[in-house]
């Protein structure tokens, strides 16, 4: 999908500055900015009027889901949801709506909602009537689910955790509805399964959505076979060989934690099969370090801190034993993947660094381009790691604020010192490292001007909290749009094919309602992306 396209009265984010200039787009690639792309427009080019507004390279994420964002849409989807009343609502509503389904399923509800972030099953129970309901929290790290459902998996008083979940207990030791982490897969694994169908059209669903928010190439954090869907692979491949596949990803296949090296000669043959297309690669493996630090999972150097405020014996999960971890990581590098690693705990993080570096040592200094995503906690003695390393620091800024989950169910735990290592975007900067920016969509919003607007802020647009979370850390929007743009391409082994606009890199852009560099920051997050055009191609509009 190319075209011939000259963009006009538009501001350009170049890689020089904001320049006033139309842009020329032939053959799905820039050919020119300024004066020289009115002369050389060919007769019948079509033309965007930008009207103004700020014309930046098609955003890219670094970390997205859009098969479970497609899959929350096509089901009960409670992302939406303000209070505990609302989302009962919401879930009795649907109920009703679909009266002959098996299961009540969906998810994207917020921990806030609840105290304590655990919600009950007796809660669900009353607008379920009485069906089996699994219903994942919006991190997807947790799920709620209603008795019935607890009765079909067997999880009663004496069922024993996990060793990479929890069961949450009432004082007598029943199950009261939240599992978390691995303890999700004892009711996930009785769900009915996904069809190839529904899964296909859970990716048109995100991909239409993706695009009209001006993202043009992204990184899917999770291909594999997990929580019931069928193989996300099989469904990439078959979208990318129809021509279904508009943006440019790169699938991040799934590492299972609970096995060994065994897996790499498997990904391997997985990454072969989707070879030789141009809009979907598999040349990226997902690992998961750790959890998350609302449920005490994220993997800490100290340990959490109880609701008292005294020391709570509890450090968090390594889901990959940190000698195995080097291994792994060591392993796929000596293959050639890059290697994706969800690391929220300052201890994850250290562990993930540890093993890329041990993988250099062993392998020698290649492009890898590992990355670790979402950085929630950093101890200050690895932020310069990053650079020396070539480790790419994947953050999602949208979490960066003052917000209940994170005034509520984080900072108390953390304790002060490692509460103030919270996403430290601009020590990472000043280190050096590099940055690129995601969503981890459909945990939260994908839209990058509300994540850029955090970023530049450390406070959510609108929200009632303005005073900056460790304001420190925040970028210059300069640095945040090319983190959201030429960083993820970076990422993605892209830089030399789109991200920026100059001739000779694709026409891969989005145009905004206004200039956001021209405006106060605090406005950042009032923008909106008005067109976006991939290959030239208009892809969205509205």
């Amino acid at each position: 999908m190319t075209g011939d396209l000259l963009v006009a009265d538009g501001r350009l984010f170049t890689p020089t500055g904001v320049v006033e200039a139309p842009l020329l787009v032939q053959e799905g690639v820039i050919a020119a900015i300024g004066a020289d792309a009115l002369e050389r427009a060919k007769p019948g080019t079509a033309e965007l009027d930008a009207r103004g507004g700020l014309v930046v390279p098609g955003f890219q994420d670094s970390h997205v889901h859009p098969y479970h964002a497609g899959i929350d849409l096509l089901r009960l989807d409670l992302s939406e949801a303000r209070t505990a009343e609302d989302a009962l609502a919401r879930i009795a509503a649907y109920s009703a709506a679909n009266p002959d389904l098996e299961w009540i399923r969906g998810g994207g509800w917020s921990l806030e909602l609840f105290p304590g972030g655990v919600p009950t099953a007796a809660a669900l129970d009353a607008v379920t009537g009485g069906r089996p309901a699994y219903l994942a929290n919006r991190d997807g790290h947790g799920a709620w689910v209603s008795t019935a459902a607890l009765e079909r998996a067997g999880v009663t008083a004496s069922t024993s955790d996990p060793a990479d979940g929890r069961i949450e207990r009432d004082a007598s030791g029943a199950p009261i509805g939240m599992l978390q982490e691995g303890a999700m897969d004892l009711v996930s694994d009785l769900l009915p399964p996904t069809t190839e169908d529904e899964i296909d059209e859970a990716f048109r669903i995100a991909q239409r959505r993706l695009l009209a928010w001006g993202i043009t190439g992204w990184q899917d954090a999770m291909i594999g076979v997990v929580h019931g869907l069928p193989d996300l692979l099989a469904s990439s491949l078959r979208l990318a060989d129809r021509g279904e596949i508009v943006a440019h990803v790169v699938g991040a296949l799934w590492w299972e934690r609970d096995r060994g090296l065994e897996q790499v000669p498997e990904l391997v043959e997985r990454r072969a099969l989707a070879a030789g297309r141009e809009r979907f690669r598999a040349t990226s493996v997902k690992i998961m370090q750790d959890g998350v630090a609302e449920n005490f999972t994220a993997a800490m150097l100290r340990n959490y801190l109880d609701h008292d405020g005294h020391d709570s014996g509890n450090a968090g999960k390594s889901f990959v034993d940190p000698e195995l971890l080097t291994r792994a990581v060591t392993a796929l590098d000596a293959e050639g993947f890059q290697v994706h690693l969800h690391t929220l705990g300052d201890r994850a993080v250290r562990e993930a660094l540890d093993a890329i570096e041990a993988a250099r040592a062993a392998n020698g200094v290649r492009d890898a381009r590992h990355h670790l995503a979402h950085l929630q906690v950093v101890h200050p003695d690895d932020v310069p790691r990053f650079a020396a390393l070539g480790a790419i620091a994947n953050a999602q800024p949208l979490w960066a604020a003052h917000e209940p989950q994170m005034d509520e169910l984080a900072i108390p735990f953390l304790g002060p010192e490692a509460a103030r290592w919270q996403y430290p975007f601009g020590s990472l900067a000043r280190a050096g490292a590099r940055i690129a920016f995601g969503s981890d969509w459909s945990v939260t919003t994908a839209n990058p001007l509300e994540i850029l607007h955090v970023a530049v802020n450390r406070a959510a647009h609108g929200a009632p909290r303005q005073d900056p979370l460790y304001g420190e850390q925040a970028l210059s929007l300069g640095d945040a749009l090319t983190a959201y743009t030429a960083g993820t391409a970076y990422v993605n082994h892209d830089e030399q094919r789109a991200g920026r606009l100059v001739p000779g890199l694709a026409g891969d852009l989005a145009v905004l309602d206004r200039d956001i560099t021209a405006a106060p920051v605090n406005e950042i997050g009032a923008a909106r992306v008005v067109a976006t055009a991939v290959g030239g191609e208009v892809v969205a509009e509205g």
